[in-house]
């Protein structure tokens, strides 16, 4: 627990700080600069049996760093993320994916309670995350210090280098994210896909087997200003070169361009409110 001296500063009472930790690299640094200003801080997992097997071995590099522990939380109820994809005969919409919930939610669900400080990897680039994320969870408690400090995803990368803390594969492969392989909100990213097709062929099939049975394409491409569906099968074959969307999947689970999307809606939405308001008032 954190000292009480760093608990009275805090404006609120529980008492506890809680950082999520994804066994990506922002998430690493923030939480280490969590326990830098807080003291010591309770750090968990949540495992979603679909990510590299290298991250095991980046936790407990992480263990190290940190001087703390990391708990691991895992569903009871499904083995990977692909599953719950497979039996709720769904894969993702720009709501989310039914895997975020069961994966990583539901776990974590025991273990905050109102009134925790939540630490959370978003970076100096990502504070319309943020924004959106505390919009949608007025009760919760969110500190963000790669934000308050400044400190984007490549200092991430040079802080653990610093420290001799080697990146996960995933990084090193070239995907932007660590997160579930093949994962389900890359959605018109179909680099990305290619990326999976060549590293990890059997996840792929397992994506685009499911994709076609339910009769839906997580990529599309706009022609002329009109989108078509690409289903996974029939992306061309070759390399990727371009790079993988930014796609949050933490307990919040949105792609950038998905928050990018809600941003301007809610903008729209103002835009619109003020405008009632405003002829009301002439009326």
């Amino acid at each position: 627990m954190p000292s009480s001296s760093v608990i009275s500063s805090l404006p609120w009472d529980s008492g506890r700080v809680i950082s999520w930790f994804s066994c990506g690299a922002a998430s690493a640094v923030a939480t280490k600069k969590a326990i830098e200003k807080y003291g010591t801080v309770e750090i968990y997992y949540t495992d979603t049996g679909s990510e590299h097997e290298d991250n095991p071995r980046f936790l407990a590099d992480c263990e190290k760093w940190f001087g703390q522990k990391i708990t691991t939380l895992k569903s009871t109820e499904y083995a990977d993320a692909m599953e719950v994809c497979e039996r709720q005969r769904f894969l993702s919409s720009p709501n989310g994916a039914p895997c975020t919930g069961a994966m990583k939610k539901v776990p974590a669900n025991g273990i905050w309670g109102l009134g925790d400080v939540e630490i959370f990897g978003y970076t100096a680039g990502e504070r319309h995350r943020l924004i959106q994320w505390q919009a949608d969870n007025e009760d919760r408690r969110i500190v963000c210090p790669l934000i308050e400090l400044g400190i984007s995803k490549p200092d991430c990368f040079d802080i653990l280098a610093a420290v001799g803390i080697e990146i996960p594969a995933m990084y090193r492969l070239g995907f932007r994210n660590n997160n579930c392989i093949g994962c389900v909100k890359a959605r018109d990213a179909i680099d990305y896909w290619k990326r999976v097709r060549k590293y990890f062929p059997a996840q792929f099939e397992r994506v685009a087997k499911l994709e076609k049975e339910l009769g839906y394409a997580i990529n599309r491409v706009t022609r002329k200003g009109i989108k078509y569906d690409v289903p996974l099968y029939e992306i061309p074959p070759g390399d990727p070169k371009g790079a993988d969307p930014k796609i949050s999947c933490g307990l919040f689970c949105m792609s950038e361009r998905d928050a990018d999307e809600d941003a301007d809606e809610q903008c729209n939405r103002s835009a619109l409110n003020a405008s009632m308001e405003a002829r009301e008032k002439q009326s």
